[in-house]
């Protein structure tokens, strides 16, 4: 790691917040508590984790996940992009030696937005009926029978995808 007086990482990536100003190195780093509970999940159930050990992990995570987002970071500024998403990630970690994490991205990307496109799908649909429902109250003369029915066909439905 190099520290200059310009706190530049291992990653080449400046640390600064919006004002210029150097940030604390705490805000940089993920939440301990998240990167010990990661552990536990690896973990066998009787296993023990020091606490030298979870801040050796979170210092090596932060700096990871630092090293990959200014590579994909790059990549979209040679775009002349500004935001940076899962793809440029993917793209990062392929970069950076790192392409057997590629493979699990991108299928956990294509997944999600699966997921993603499903949910806006079905808010979307919900939007449409309960237009629906106003527009045929109107016409009905609110029919109780009629109503009692579109509110089963707008109920959404309790399926979803695993």
């Amino acid at each position: 790691m190099v520290d200059n007086n310009n706190n530049i990482g291992a990653s080449g990536a400046a640390n600064h917040d919006e004002d210029g100003a150097m940030m604390k190195e705490q805000e940089q780093l993920l939440p301990i508590a998240n990167v010990g509970r990661i552990m536990k999940q690896i973990l066998p159930p009787n296993a023990k984790i020091s606490k030298e050990a979870k801040e050796t992990m979170q210092e090596c995570v932060s700096e990871f996940i630092s090293f990959v987002t200014s590579e994909a970071s790059e990549k979209c500024r040679k775009e002349r992009r500004k935001t940076l998403n899962g793809d440029d990630v993917s793209w990062a970690l392929g970069a950076l030696g790192f392409e057997d994490y590629t493979g699990p991205l991108r299928r956990f990307l294509h997944r999600y937005r699966e997921q993603e496109g499903e949910r806006i799908s079905s808010a979307a649909n919900n939007n449409n009926n309960n237009n629906n429902n106003e527009n045929n109250q109107d016409k009905d003369n609110n029919n109780p029978e009629d109503q009692q029915q579109i509110k089963e066909i707008a109920q959404p439905s309790s399926y979803t995808k695993t």
